[in-house]
Formats: structure tokens, C-alpha cells, sequence
């Protein structure tokens, strides 16, 4: 190692140190954190033992007094960055006018606004019907509940690797990781799943070709109709066109149209998730656009209100009008100033030319992780480079997963992604950590000016570095 390099390690660890201290003397002496540690229940989870006191843009302040690079947006919510004037003016200005006007009570402003400004955007022109509600969990209970009643069918079928919510039907069909249903059997009933076309769930390595993926996906899929959940018994099929939580995973559009297909074939309807793939996170407005594909209903969240608790359920009139009035509602849904952030939203897309921002960040950002993945040295450790948009993941190799699985490497470094995502803190970014195996994702606000971009590019790449070589 030459003097240079032997300086650059040296001082990469003495700021590591710095950084930890303040993080150390953070947690030791705020009350705040005390307070929080005590009260706040321990089924949350936290990237860091901090409190965020402010955020602007693509950086958070600090309790501790670190500012950070956001390579998170609170998973894919505020995707102009925090605190947007725009979006904010428009919450700020509706408070002073109705807070909450209740869907069972009459119409509103705000809600009937929104409409207007979605249905344009819509990526079919069938989508001409919504109900707003105020997560993405229970925009998906009322997608069940929908075409359960619809249909008179009781089964679903769901993708390996799903993520759908933590509410008691959203958990029964999400099927990335076990932690989100552990201890709540049982689950509902009559929830089946197929593969996703994606290699670690046909046993193979990657760049496992596309086209042997969807066609193996969609015959397993067939076989769960003519073996388990006969179509006669089957409602719906429920899919994100990206694994979120499964590993940021974009389906083939062939994956998407062979879905389409089946569903016209048997008469069941499919739904397409797209909570957190939606709203202009993978280039454009909801990632289903890629595939040409329709969806019966659509299930959009975290980015609409950017920050503001907001999420549609969106189908066709004809599906719509077959709901008996009384089975939708909720106190608080389609909140008017929600919707008014959501107005906001969209306006800010078309008058800032969002969707050209995130192309052009994204092939920087593929560009760069391509390069690392080429370097001698740090290259046989990283699995896989795969996303779409600003919706990208690193995959990184690990000596322990599974026996069976063809992908594992002895020699890796064990909880490579873990380590980043800390070394990542360190260094000043919040990068978050994704699926069972070890894969960190990047989910920068939609907005990232190229210079944030490229600060966030040379944290990974150093805090990668700094892990495989154990400094």
C-alpha cells in the first residue's frame, strides 16, 4: 500500500471514529433519546439511535448534529425531498381552510381536485375511479376486500419476495420476509403464492436469462391454478411490478403481460401495487407504464402526498360501481390536506420536469455502480446491480445464506450489506438495507441535483471499499 493510500485509511478511520463518538455521546446524554428508548415500542425498528430535528430538501439535521445525505426519503415517500415549499405552502394554506372534511359526510375540494389532476397521469384510460385512504397497508386491505366481494371468490394469489403491509390481510399475502407475520398465526385464509421471476427463487445465478425466468414463472403459476387454487376458486392475482422489500427487483414486462393474459384467460383480476415503484420513482409515473399492461385496480401510496399520509385505490368505473356504499370509508381517509399536498405533488412533477431529473440521475448512478462491480478487488463480492429509475439495489455476495444456493461465496465477507449501510451512516448517508439476502437500496429524492448525487456515489463507494478490505 503506498503512503497515499495508507493516509487516505487512516484518516477515512479517524473520521469513522469521530463520527461514532458523537453518535455515543448523542445517545448518552439526551433525554430525548432516554425518553424515547423508554416509551416508544420495541417492535420499531431504527437505522440510527438519533432524533431528526429538521429536513430540507435531500438532507436531515441531527439531534446530534450531523446532517446527513438521504438516500432513504422515510422508504420512498418523500420523493421531491423533504419538505418541498410547494407542497408545503399547499398543506399549510388548506389547514386554514378544512382540515378534515370526512368522506362519509359529503364531498370535498381537495379530493375531487386530486381526481383531476390523477386522471390524466393514469397509466390506462380505464382508471377512472378512486378511493383514498391513508397508508399503502390499507389501500391494500381495501384491494382484497374489492375483489373478494366482486368476484365472490375467496382465494388471492401473491409473488414470492411480496411486500404488501403489516395490517392483518396485507401480512397474509406479503411473502418477503417472515419477521412481518411472526407470532400472528393464523394468517388469512386463502392466500396461495407463485415465483417471481426473479434467480434466487429458481436456484440459479445472475444474469440468469429474462426470457427462462418469466417462462418458468408463468408455468409454475398455471400449476398453482390447475393444483392448488382452481380459477373458479381464485379472485385475483396481486403483484409490485418492482419487489420493494423482496430485493428492488423489476419484473419483465413479458412477466407482466403473461400475467395479463392468465387473468383474462380464467377471469380473475390483477392487481398491481405500486406503492412504493409508483409516482415517478423508476422514470416514470407508475412503473406498470413499462409493460403497456392494465390493471383491474391499482394501489398507490408513500409518494403521492410526499410525506403527508395519503394512498388511492384506483379500478374502472364498472368495478367501482359494484362496491355496496358503506364497505369503503375510514375517519380519516382521503384527508383533505393530504390531498392538497397530493395536488401539489403532482404539479411540482410537470412544472419541474421530476421525470427527466430521475432518468438522468439514474444513469449516472447505474454508471457508477456498474464501475465498482468492474473493479478487480471489490467486483467478485457484488451479486448483482438491478433497478429501475431512482429505485436501484446492490446485491452482495454472502458465505452463509443457504447451502443450496448456487450464488453463495464462501470467502465473502458475512452481513456485507448491513455493514455498508452502517459505514454509510458513518460517513454521513442513510442507505437502507433490503430483502433476506444482502442487498442495500438506494431511494434518493426524485429531485437529487447531480452534485448530491455524486457526494452520495463517493460515500458507498468508499464505505464499500473501506468494509471488503476491513479497514
Amino acid at each position: 500500500m503506498s503512503l497515499g493510500q495508507k493516509l487516505f485509511w487512516t484518516a477515512s478511520r479517524n473520521a469513522r471514529v469521530v463520527a461514532s463518538q458523537v453518535q455515543t455521546r448523542s445517545v448518552a446524554t439526551n433525554p430525548t433519546l432516554d425518553f424515547g428508548h423508554r416509551h416508544v415500542s420495541k417492535g420499531l425498528n431504527r437505522l440510527t439511535e438519533d432524533v431528526i430535528e429538521k429536513a430540507q430538501g435531500s438532507w436531515v439535521t441531527m439531534r446530534s448534529g450531523r446532517t446527513l445525505l438521504d438516500f432513504t426519503c422515510g422508504i420512498g415517500v418523500t420523493n421531491l425531498g423533504h419538505c418541498h415549499p410547494k407542497v408545503s405552502k399547499a398543506a399549510a394554506d388548506q389547514c386554514h381552510n378544512l382540515v378534515h372534511g370526512q368522506c362519509s359526510i359529503a364531498f370535498h375540494d381537495p379530493y375531487l381536485g386530486l381526481i383531476e389532476r390523477l386522471l390524466p397521469i393514469m397509466p390506462h384510460p380505464s382508471l377512472d375511479s378512486f378511493f383514498f385512504t391513508n397508508s399503502g397497508s390499507e389501500a391494500i386491505e381495501a384491494a382484497l376486500k374489492m375483489v373478494r366481494g366482486i368476484t365472490r371468490k375467496q382465494n388471492i394469489i401473491t409473488m414470492q419476495g411480496a411486500y404488501h403491509g403489516r395490517t392483518f390481510g396485507a401480512m397474509a399475502i406479503t411473502k418477503s420476509k417472515t419477521i412481518y407475520a411472526d407470532g400472528s398465526s393464523p394468517l388469512m385464509p386463502g392466500v396461495l403464492t407463485a415465483p417471481f421471476p426473479y434467480w434466487h427463487h429458481f436456484n440459479t445465478t445472475p444474469g440468469a436469462d429474462d426470457s427462462e425466468l418469466v417462462r418458468a414463472s408463468l408455468y409454475q403459476l398455471e400449476l398453482v391454478l390447475s393444483q392448488q387454487s382452481a380459477p373458479t376458486d381464485t379472485s385475483a392475482i396481486i403483484i409490485e411490478p418492482v419487489l420493494g422489500e423482496g430485493g428492488y427487483v423489476p419484473a419483465p414486462p413479458a412477466f407482466l403481460q403473461g400475467l395479463r393474459h392468465i387473468c383474462d384467460k380464467y377471469g380473475l383480476l390483477l392487481i398491481i401495487d405500486e406503492v412504493q415503484c409508483g409516482f415517478g420513482r423508476t422514470g416514470r409515473m407508475f412503473n406498470i407504464e413499462y409493460s403497456g399492461v392494465r390493471p383491474d385496480i391499482m394501489v398507490c401510496a408513500k409518494g403521492l402526498a410526499n410525506g403527508f399520509p395519503l394512498s388511492a385505490v384506483i379500478s374502472r368505473k364498472e368495478l367501482m360501481d359494484q362496491v355496496k356504499p358503506g364497505t369503503m370509508g375510514g375517519t380519516y381517509a382521503g384527508n383533505a390536506v393530504s390531498c392538497a399536498a397530493a395536488i401539489a405533488v403532482v404539479d411540482a412533477f410537470e412544472e419541474e420536469k421530476i421525470l427527466e431529473n430521475v432518468n438522468a440521475r439514474s444513469a449516472e448512478l447505474f454508471k457508477a455502480l456498474r464501475e465498482l462491480r468492474a473493479n478487480p478487488i471489490i467486483g467478485p463480492h457484488i451479486l448483482d446491480v438491478r433497478g429501475q429509475g431512482l429505485m436501484v439495489a446492490v446485491e452482495f455476495a454472502s458465505p452463509s445464506h443457504s447451502t443450496f444456493d448456487p450464488a453463495v461465496k464462501k470467502d465473502a465477507p458475512p452481513n456485507l450489506a448491513a455493514k455498508v449501510s452502517k459505514r454509510c451512516l458513518e460517513k454521513g448517508m442513510l442507505l437502507l438495507t433490503t430483502s433476506v439476502y444482502e442487498t442495500v437500496r438506494f431511494i434518493p429524492a426524485l429531485n437529487i441535483s447531480a452534485e448530491e448525487l455524486a457526494k452520495g456515489i463517493n460515500i458507498f463507494k468508499e464505505a464499500v471499499q473501506e468494509v471488503i478490505r476491513g479497514v
